[in-house]
């Protein structure tokens, strides 16, 4: 099957930091490392935009479980309330300290190709607000614009068409972004050989069939949808 026309995709690398992978870091994915073969081939290819995303938190971010009296982390959840609205809430999990500005887990791990990256995006700087979503946290009634990222503005302005998607924690900040993206308007794909869960392979399936049911789409890194972007480097066509 032909590309979409016009097709100008783009890579989103989320998250791939080093307190989300083994073996050190505070919330470690189980498998996190594995998938930076993929990532770093998929970096090589003639994406018009690649994007590395970075969770960024101040140390009193409301997601730690440390900032919260008698919470346990991965068990504990709290409520989130809009700051301009207090009817609007939902809830989040608690976790462990984790991607502190100023702090070695925050950094990229080290085999990341960063140099490929045309721009870092910084996620969940808002202390007050959780933001799996690479693009805004989930508020909408009015949104928080100091949880909005500056990803969706980067996008248009490349006229990018179609998001890749990669990263850490699928079940989470993959899934979100995914899709926030397809609400936005992005033809969206995840690529499977290029996330882990925090809940492991169980968590992907569910990731995946919701992914799905939104419109967006599980594809691999050898298939068809990939394929169009490795073409793009042998057509000289963006």
């Amino acid at each position: 099957m032909a590309p979409p026309n016009p097709f100008r995709p783009a890579l989103l690398v989320v998250d791939m930091q080093e307190d989300f992978c083994p073996p050190n870091g505070s919330l470690a994915v189980e498998g996190g490392g594995e998938i930076l073969p993929v990532i770093n081939e998929l970096l090589q290819l003639p994406f018009v935009l690649k994007v590395a995303t970075k969770d960024h938190h101040p140390p009193d971010h409301v997601s730690f479980a440390s900032n919260h009296a008698h919470a346990t982390p991965f068990v504990s959840t709290c409520t989130i309330v809009n700051p301009a609205n207090p009817a609007e809430t939902y809830e989040t999990r608690l976790w462990p300290d984790h991607c502190v500005i100023g702090t070695p887990g925050n950094a990229f791990v080290p085999e990341l190709d960063i140099a490929r990256f045309d721009a870092v995006v910084l996620k969940g700087t808002e202390p007050r607000v959780e933001m799996y979503s690479a693009f805004r946290a989930p508020l909408h009634d009015p949104p928080l614009p100091s949880a909005v990222s500056d990803l969706e503005r980067r996008l248009r302005a490349a006229h990018v068409t179609d998001m890749f998607i990669v990263g850490l924690a699928g079940d989470y900040c993959v899934k979100c972004t995914a899709l926030d993206s397809v609400e936005l308007g992005w033809r969206t794909y995840v690529v499977e050989e290029g996330t882990r869960c925090v809940g492991g392979d169980a968590a992907w399936a569910d990731t995946a069939a919701v992914v799905e049911k939104a419109g967006g789409k599980v594809v691999h890194a050898d298939g068809e949808e990939v394929g169009w972007v490795r073409a793009l480097k042998r057509s000289g066509a963006v």
